[in-house]
């Protein structure tokens, strides 16, 4: 199973920032201790070309990012100041998507110990995200002839309104967010399918609403991949989830996912998206439990 990571890519943040970057880091570094991965399945992502992020991207939004010509409202609505460590970075986990799409196709299941910056619009960015990498990587599949469909499974606990307002004349890819009702984005857009859950939301509520909800989107869908962006947010312990799900039933909910990607043989792709546990071990914990379940039950 290879794994692409951005850790190195250095983002700079303000002292006291709260987007923990650190996260990434040690989520490489516990995958590696678990034994279950060797140094040679972890691989540096190309940096996403202008020609790929004009897929879903206005190209004057990706000017503007590139050449630092952002305003300081649209660097405060991303949620972090321009630098030139931003530009690369975002663009590595734009290509760390890529990446883990191809390697999915050839393998069966890839991941991005990243991405998931599904905030980001057509021309703007938002919520920590400046591009777009699961409507990004959709999309270069589709233009390099490796598949016709797609089905983006959201389960972060905010909902993907960046990749929904991008995709929503695109009958192509089928957008599928279950999230918070009450939580960021206080504005929500249209996904193909959304599932809106209350506050404090427990596992077996939130599992019971997610089965038949992928039932329905694999049925319409009828992807030749899916990108499954699997935060870590819905998180009991989390600072911005406010869902009430416990590590069992984060497990579950990837099983869930999995599973019914097996079922129908359709390739996986998997980004990280949000966490944000008040122990960041916590964050890490979870995200290592969906690439060791990946890797278990989608590998041969």
């Amino acid at each position: 199973m290879r794994l692409f990571y951005t850790d190195v890519f250095v983002l700079p943040l303000p002292t006291g920032h709260r987007f923990p970057m650190e996260k990434y880091s040690r989520l490489r570094e516990s995958l590696l201790a678990s034994g279950q991965f060797s140094p040679a399945d972890f691989h540096l992502p190309h940096a996403a070309s202008d020609a790929e992020l004009a897929r879903a991207h206005d190209p004057a939004y990706i000017d503007a990012v590139s050449h630092g010509r952002l305003d300081a409202a649209a660097q405060k609505q991303i949620g972090f100041p321009w630098s030139a460590g931003m530009v690369e970075r975002s663009r590595r986990s734009a290509g760390a998507t890529i990446g883990a799409c191809r390697a999915a196709l050839e393998d069966g299941v890839s991941a991005n110990l990243a991405g998931g910056t599904h905030h980001a619009f057509g021309d703007h960015g938002e919520g920590f995200c400046v591009f777009n990498d699961a409507a990004v990587a959709a999309r270069a599949m589709q233009a390099e002839g490796r598949v016709e469909r797609v089905l983006i499974v959201d389960c972060d606990v905010h909902q993907g309104n960046g990749t929904a307002s991008i995709l929503r004349d695109d009958d192509s890819i089928f957008t599928f967010s279950i999230h918070g009702a009450r939580n960021f984005p206080f504005t929500k857009e249209t996904s193909n399918l959304d599932i809106e859950l209350p506050d404090s939301c427990s596992d077996e509520a939130y599992l019971q609403q997610l089965e038949p909800g992928l039932d329905i989107a694999f049925d319409l869908a009828r992807p030749d991949l899916v990108i499954y962006l699997a935060g870590a947010d819905p998180y009991q312990d989390d600072r911005l989830g406010r869902l009430g799900l416990s590590f069992s039933g984060l497990a579950e909910r990837d099983r869930l996912v999995f599973e019914k990607s097996r079922e129908i043989k359709s390739p996986v792709a998997i980004a990280m998206a949000g966490g944000y546990a008040r122990k960041i071990e916590d964050t890490v914990s979870i995200h290592c439990q969906t690439i060791l379940l990946a890797k278990s039950l989608l590998t041969a």
